[in-house]
């Protein structure tokens, strides 16, 4: 959603931004994005597999050319030892079947700085994929 905002700040962005997707629960990442649900069992929403297979079925599921996918933990809480907050992973998928992945941890920053980070990010990756054509 806030990648999608920071896009459509932009005059024209029309011309460039087809549509997001918001998929906040695992019920949603399966039903509008087609992710998995072995993979959301096996892996957790937050993890490279999920973040990839996020932004393929954005991808399928859209006209757009490329495509990015976030899924983390903003906190405060819902973080582990394993997944701690601050923990995000971005999937991205270029209309010629590039993929790439990004893993940062933020680390407990606040909510707002680790969403915003991960705005920063996405685009970062939007303009690394633009790149390729």
């Amino acid at each position: 959603g806030l990648v999608a905002a920071a896009i459509s700040e932009v005059p024209g962005a029309s011309q460039v931004l087809e549509r997001g997707f918001i998929t906040y629960s695992d019920q949603s990442k399966i039903e509008m994005l087609g992710v998995m649900p072995i993979t959301l069992k096996q892996y957790g929403a937050v993890s490279k597999d999920v973040s990839l297979e996020m932004a393929h079925g954005a991808m399928s599921r859209s006209e757009a050319g490329i495509s990015i996918s976030v899924t983390g933990i903003a906190g405060p809480s819902g973080g582990t030892t394993g997944k701690p907050v601050g923990l995000v992973h971005f999937g991205g998928r270029h209309y010629k079947g590039a993929l790439i992945h990004r893993e940062m941890n933020f680390g407990d920053i606040g909510r707002h700085a680790i969403r915003m980070a991960s705005v920063e990010v996405a685009l970062e990756m939007v303009i690394e994929m633009a790149k390729l054509g």
